[in-house]
């Protein structure tokens, strides 16, 4: 069987089959045929087309897992100063602390997790 393709095509095949680890420029031809069966019937895309979104979607998500961490590693961080400025200032005994936790567990659920500062403001005034 004879088949014949466009220059322009076959200079794509040429650029790209080593990139691809293809030993010759039928490998690649037939790589990208069967792909590309694949991707048109119904049955067979899930194994063609889900893995490269798939992988997409996994570079995504822990990008952003990684930019979260740091960035709840740094608040940490700082309401660690915080707590420790106010316990080197205040004289708060432990059932009054966990008094206050217990009530701010509340709070913090009451606003759905959106709790500032002047919301404490406004809590502590009464």
């Amino acid at each position: 069987m004879q088949t014949w393709y466009k220059p322009s095509t076959l200079e794509i095949v040429d650029r790209l089959y080593k990139q691809d680890n293809c030993r010759s420029r039928t490998e690649f031809i037939e790589k990208a045929i069967l792909f590309y069966a694949g991707y048109l019937s119904t049955e067979n895309a899930r194994g063609y087309l889900p893995n490269v979104v798939t992988s997409t979607l996994k570079a995504i998500v822990d990008s952003s897992d990684t930019r979260q961490n740091r960035m709840m590693f740094k608040l940490a961080v700082e309401i660690a100063i915080v707590q420790n400025l106010i316990a080197a200032t205040q004289d708060i005994d432990p059932v009054s602390l966990e008094r206050l936790r217990g009530e701010c567990v509340k709070e913090v659920k009451r606003l759905n997790g959106g709790f500032s500062f002047e919301d404490a403001l406004a809590w502590q005034k009464g």
